[in-house]
């Protein structure tokens, strides 16, 4: 049966209709698309304005040298504050933390986090566990330090996208696994669970759309290399791969229908739910990857983020 794409959203479609598709990235044009992508955002301090936020950049001790990370917290410090530990999309081959200080800012006016955004290694020069090693690390660092940022240690939610996602995904597993740091919960927006891209999903989009098939290949490729035709890869890595999902922080999964990585998030949350684990699911119909982030101002967008904010709500009251 052909793989038929799920009709996007009017107002998404119309939005992305005027935008030009550009060429494909490869392995041969993923610096030039680095470059690219950095230049779209700009530093924490730009973006917040007179918000009464601010920032901080630091460096912290990582598993390869020093790791730099944002610190984004109310102006004012407020007690018993939650923290949010944020891990950047790119597929693990592109992309910096700067990409979602957009996002972070609004969960700190709105809910009083603070935020530690990091930033990690990239495949293919970094390939592997390298990516999840730097995020746990930075993770371990933000609970050890939690006195001096100024948050409840047990009330740390994980979030990410896209890549973020699985990092997200990657961070409730270790710690599990670890004996922490504790997760209060792991938000997984748009996540890259599945190496193996045999879903319906990822046949219907080979070539289209923000997140195509063909990326995410490519960046499975660059992450894995000749682990990826195989089964033995850490479910660190590729969180699809653990056997057991019992026992994890209560999760909120994210993504629109019209979306290669559509059904292996499904998978991954029908998982968490066999094994008795909570996670809030929302496929929001005809959206495409990152439609909250690409394109904010659609009712779709809107009633995203109002269900992601209902769920922080609904964990910060317990």
């Amino acid at each position: 049966m052909r793989a038929v794409p799920v009709p996007i959203d009017p107002e998404i479609a119309a939005r992305m209709a005027g935008q030009p598709a550009g060429e494909p990235i490869t392995r041969e044009t993923l610096v030039a698309s680095r470059a690219g992508m950095a230049g779209f955002f700009p530093p924490a301090a730009e973006v917040i304005g007179a918000r009464p936020v601010r920032a901080e950049e630091r460096l912290i001790p990582g598993p390869a040298g020093e790791l730099e990370v944002t610190i984004i917290r109310p102006a004012e410090p407020r007690p018993d504050a939650p923290g949010l530990y944020n891990m950047h999309g790119g597929g693990l081959i592109m992309g910096t933390r700067h990409m979602d200080t957009g996002r972070i800012v609004d969960l700190v006016e709105e809910f009083g986090f603070v935020a530690v955004n990091v930033e990690y290694r990239l495949a293919p020069e970094h390939p592997y566990l390298a990516p999840m090693d730097d995020c746990y690390a930075g993770l371990d660092w933000m609970a050890g330090h939690a006195g001096e940022l100024g948050f409840d240690a047990g009330r740390l939610f994980t979030i990410g996208g896209s890549a973020g996602g699985l990092l997200s995904a990657s961070m409730a597993l270790q710690a599990r696994d670890n004996g922490g740091p504790a997760i209060a919960g792991q938000v997984l927006l748009v996540p890259m669970l599945d190496y193996r891209n045999t879903s319906v999903s990822t046949h219907q989009y080979p070539t289209d759309g923000p997140w195509s098939r063909h990326i995410d290949v490519l960046s499975w490729d660059c992450v894995l290399g000749d682990l990826v035709t195989g089964d033995d890869v850490s479910p660190y890595v590729a969180p699809a791969n653990a056997a057991d999902l019992s026992g994890l922080p209560p999760a909120y999964i994210e993504l629109g229908s019209a979306e290669t990585l559509r059904d292996e998030a499904l998978a991954y949350a029908t998982r968490i739910w066999a094994a008795g684990g909570e996670a809030e699911l929302h496929i929001w119909s005809g959206g495409t990857h990152g439609f909250e982030m690409f394109h904010p101002d659609t009712r779709l967008a809107h009633d995203a983020l109002a269900a992601r904010s209902s769920w922080f709500r609904r964990m910060l009251a317990r």
